[in-house]
């Protein structure tokens, strides 16, 4: 039997060979589908979840609801011939701020239907929770699928503890840019409490780790979004005001690893 000093593994649980962390260490690569719902939420409710140091966007209270249908390896790419490990679904909220004058946005709430995607979020900063997502997707033969063109429409849902909290839908006009706020760079706080009362807790700003990002087939048009009341999550403190826009379109990056920014208290 291996000695206590030979376990390893990124994350728990640990091993004698380290297979069965529940996250391998970076670099991870995403692709994915996304749709997305631009939007102008209260500023004041934005600013509310702005942590110190980071301060509003020159466009108070823009935001957006995200939804992402994601598949993710390592290097090696093991995880694409076994998809219970690379298969996930996504949803957040961004927000847009600024960090010492540059555009960057905070993700305040975010959601995930798989246990290796929240850990891994953990790691970065994500605020992320378990919750039931689901998507219209789109393939290539059928009546049962949007063609991605237009007057194409496409929808997202997400529950989380037994309730619904957010719906959205856009209806594909016309081709267009990528969304910036997708490819801002985002500012996550790291926070795990000190298990020993009187030990230090981890807690960073932090961002960074996204390279080479690539989006495209993107798609614009009308678009409509409602967050609902729940006893727990504070998300319908971000509803919308005014719908900007709504998109569809493909995604893909790496994620390496981040860079402090400060601690916080």
């Amino acid at each position: 039997m291996s000695a206590p000093d030979a376990l390893t593994g990124y994350t728990l649980p640990l091993s004698p060979t380290g297979r069965s962390a529940l996250v391998p260490p970076p670099p991870w690569h995403f692709s994915g589908d996304v749709l997305m719902v631009e939007y102008l939420a209260d500023p004041a409710a934005v600013a509310a979840f702005l942590p110190a140091g980071v301060t509003a966007s020159t466009r108070p209270g823009h935001a957006a609801a995200i939804f992402g249908d994601w598949q993710s390896c390592t290097d090696g790419g093991a995880e694409l011939l076994d998809p219970v490990r690379s298969q996930y679904r996504e949803c957040y909220v961004a927000l847009a701020c600024q960090w010492q004058a540059q555009p960057v946005a905070r993700c305040p709430f975010c959601w995930v239907d798989k246990d290796f995607s929240l850990v891994r979020g953990l790691i970065q900063g994500y605020p992320k929770k378990m919750g039931s997502i689901a998507l219209t997707r789109s393939f290539e033969l059928g009546r049962a699928t949007p063609a991605a063109g237009e007057g194409a429409r496409f929808a997202g849902t997400l529950a989380a503890g037994d309730r619904r909290l957010l719906e959205a839908s856009v209806t594909l006009v016309e081709p267009a840019a990528a969304p910036e706020l997708m490819l801002a760079p985002l500012v996550h706080t790291r926070r795990f409490p000190s298990w020993d009362p009187g030990g230090t807790a981890v807690s960073e700003l932090v961002t960074g780790g996204s390279t080479d990002q690539r989006i495209g087939s993107v798609w614009t048009g009308t678009a409509e979004l409602e967050l609902f009341d729940s006893p727990t999550d504070e998300l319908s403190m971000l509803r919308p005001v005014e719908i900007i826009a709504g998109y569809r379109f493909s995604f893909a990056e790496t994620i390496t690893g981040g860079r402090l920014l400060t601690e916080t208290p």
